[in-house]
């Protein structure tokens, strides 16, 4: 060819080239941002699994594997204790905590339960922090019990590829041996501790990136299945904590409905227990079906952490489960730690519990503590044992307090296999089912515009989640500290809170009066406090709608109390059907509703077995408001008068009061119908249905609680997809 030609030909290349370029940024910048996002929605995942994973190793003295959490250069804070380096951290560890050896001695309590997360990625992506509730349940090998609680402000940091702790900071605010209860730590006001977020930022847990989106060598359908399982842990989530919820009532049949035709059930010391007749037996070894008067059986689930198998046809889901049992009317309390070690499979695209393993660490009688009470659990004599579906020995039989069940993985950092410390057993290492096989690979669709655009969207899915739990878990914190006009500012523009025993408020400025005038000012960040009452939002059931831009969310109120010398208490109660909105790039409450409380305890003694029924014209409302206190100092203006009940109503009228609400409030405080206090057994209401039969409880809301006597409450008047009430079935 003559050079010319050649010249030619070259021109002809260039020219094909400069054709095709555009296309192909059109195709990786989108892709390129895909990934970006996909891996922001995942370390915000990964942060809040590394520290379940700490409380995990904590509860059975695994300090070197809890040091390997940390960053080279962590620091480690106790109150005024302050620890640099990994190394260092893992000896303060051994040596504080576990005595100066790995693992706990025989008959040592060491759960540490940290949940209820605010977390918030920085822009970068490459650093964390998160604020979390601390509550350890802790005993020496002497017998000696105590409780400790507070608030943990942490910092996460990514280092050579992994998340790691970079500053571990735990607030004590109270603490105490068993036999007297807990109490302010040291004996001081409990001062207000630093956020690291605002009203806002816990509404943006993953802010929006800076810059053009880095190359990526991820393809679209790498990403499309990373997008897959971080959805589908949304919903093996949603199945543990509704086990959790139908098990505190005892409503066996949903529980059984959650389990395959082959499911077992292991109850640990005990045995297995196979098929839906024997999932059946072994759910009633804690009673019959439904509550009775004075029956308590709240089982809380906490710290869940979950994996999956390739495929994503098994789910590997473990945690921490704390009792709280007992029945009133007989003075029997019980306190209760187990861990359930649990196999889900996807059938038919649902996630269905097909081995749910419950080890307990030690059940102990109230009145005498888990330092000198163990109550092993063993099969019992006659019908259980000797039934037609005796429950079968499967190897995994020890000392309740020396069986470590397996974790779901390999360590998060170091990527080796835990293993139990010496004096220790690793339990639970082999499925009791067969395994599940992989599905055949699908065709992926050539549309790879239309295929971003999905994954685009299952992305926003994943993140609501996360911006639900938080939002959910700021509204707790913030009503700790009495910030009213923090906890007013996490509502929509036309939000709507229900403000206990009076009504439901709509919008900041009435949501923020309502709240000043039944609980007072609002204390000064820099001010301390006598007494915190603890509002953990736990075991979150979250439904998202399919454009990611609202959600129904179900949490449990555990609530602990602390003062400076009165009893320390704990109560139970539920925010049945929370809805939450997507509005101008901020996750905000849409509607909040409180059915409280479902149990209470007089005072720490007595527990939650001390309550006896109150005469009904002790538990009406107060139609007028109290006298106002007096002031600590006389030349202080008089602090405003606090109305509860009838009385808010009658000062400042909720736009729906609770009385307006028929059945829905029927025999809650300040609702409809005679009063009921435990140890009476409330009503439960519910905002979805069975999550794998699709079976409707009794007392069911098809939309939010006020919404049938006020509909323009409804997200669906205001632009928004109501999140399905039915079962949810996998993307695939």
């Amino acid at each position: 060819m003559s050079i010319p030609g050649k010249f030619l030909s070259f021109c002809l290349v260039l020219a094909a080239v400069a054709a095709v370029q555009p296309v192909i940024a059109v195709v990786q910048a989108p892709l390129d941002e895909l990934a970006r996002d996909v891996d922001r929605a995942e370390s915000m995942r990964a942060v809040k699994n590394l520290q379940r994973t700490y409380a995990q190793y904590s509860q059975y003295g695994l300090w070197t594997e809890m040091a390997d959490l940390f960053a080279k250069d962590a620091t480690y804070i106790f109150d005024e204790e302050t620890i640099k380096g990994r190394k260092a951290i893992g000896d303060y560890l051994t040596s504080h905590q576990g005595g100066g050896q790995q693992g706990l001695a025989a008959g040592a309590v060491h759960t540490q339960i940290i949940d209820h997360p605010v977390v918030n990625l920085s822009v970068d992506g490459e650093s964390a922090k998160g604020r979390w509730y601390g509550f350890f349940l802790l005993s020496d090998n002497q017998g000696n019990a105590s409780i400790h609680g507070g608030v943990f402000e942490n910092e996460y940091m990514r280092e050579d590829g992994k998340w790691k702790i970079g500053v571990h900071h735990f607030f004590p605010q109270y603490d105490g041996p068993y036999e007297t209860g807990w109490h302010n730590w040291k004996g001081q006001d409990v001062g207000i501790l630093p956020y690291h977020f605002t009203p806002d930022e816990s509404g943006i847990p993953i802010p929006n990136p800076a810059g053009a989106a880095p190359k990526s060598k991820a393809s679209l359908s790498e990403l499309e299945e990373r997008i897959a399982v971080m959805n589908d842990e949304s919903l093996v989530r949603n199945l543990q904590a509704s086990y959790g919820y139908y098990v505190n009532r005892r409503m066996w049949d949903d529980v059984t409905d959650l389990f395959t035709a082959d499911g077992v059930y292991e109850a640990g010391g005990v045995g297995v227990y196979k098929g839906t007749a024997g999932v059946r037996k072994a759910l009633e070894r804690m009673g019959p079906a439904g509550l009775t008067h004075g029956v308590l059986n709240d089982r809380l689930q906490f710290d869940t952490v979950v994996s999956f198998a390739s495929g994503r046809r098994e789910a590997h889901v473990r945690g921490m489960e704390l009792g709280l049992l007992g029945e009133a009317d007989k003075d029997e309390a019980y306190w209760e730690v187990s861990v359930y070690d649990n196999r889900f499979v996807k059938e038919d695209g649902l996630w269905k519990v097909r081995e749910m393993r419950v080890f307990p660490l030690f059940r102990s009688e109230y009145g005498k503590g888990w330092g000198k009470s163990r109550i092993a659990a063993t099969a019992p004599a006659g019908t259980l044992a000797a039934g037609p579906l005796p429950p079968e020995d499967v190897g995994d039989a020890g000392g309740q307090d020396r069986l470590v069940p397996a974790f779901v993985s390999s360590h998060p950092v170091t990527g080796k296999p835990v293993v139990a410390p010496k004096g220790l057993k690793l339990v639970a290492t082999k499925p009791l089912t067969g395994t599940v096989a992989a599905p055949p690979a699908k065709k992926a669709s050539t549309d790879t515009d239309a295929r971003t655009k999905e994954a685009a969207r299952k992305v926003m899915v994943a993140k609501a989640y996360d911006g639900a739990e938080h939002v959910s878990s700021s509204y707790g914190f913030f009503a700790d500290d009495s910030q009213w006009n923090w906890l007013s500012a996490l509502f929509g523009k036309t939000g709507t809170k229900q403000i206990p025993f009076a009504g439901y408020y709509t919008g900041y400025d009435r949501i923020s009066h309502g709240l000043f005038l039944e609980y007072g000012d609002p204390v000064s960040l820099s001010a301390k406090k006598a007494s915190i009452a603890f509002h953990w939002r736990i075991q979150p059931v979250i439904n998202v709608a399919p454009d990611g831009r609202s959600a129904r969310v179900r949490t449990y109120l555990f609530h602990p109390n602390t003062s400076k010398q009165g009893s320390s208490t704990l109560f139970g109660a539920m925010y049945p059907d929370d809805h939450l909105i997507l509005e101008d790039g901020i996750w905000r409450l849409w509607n909040l509703s409180l059915d409280e409380p479902y149990f209470e305890m007089p005072n720490w003694k007595g527990g939650w077995s001390g309550a006896r029924d109150r005469p009904v014209a002790a538990q009406t409302p107060r139609a007028t408001p109290p006298p106002a206190p007096a002031p600590p100092d006389p030349n202080a203006p008089p602090r405003p008068r606090r109305f509860t009940g009838a009385a808010l109503v009658a000062e400042f009228r909720p736009d729906v009061p609770i009385t307006e609400l028929g059945k829905l409030q029927e025999h809650f405080r300040g609702g409809t119908g005679e009063p009921w206090d435990w140890p009476r057994i409330l009503p439960m209401w519910w905002g979805y249905k069975n999550p794998v039969s699709g079976r409707q409880p009794e007392l069911f809301l098809p939309d939010c609680v006020p919404c049938g006597y006020s509909p323009n409450m409804s997200m669906l008047k205001h632009g928004y997809l109501l999140p399905t009430t039915d079962p949810v079935k996998s993307d695939d």
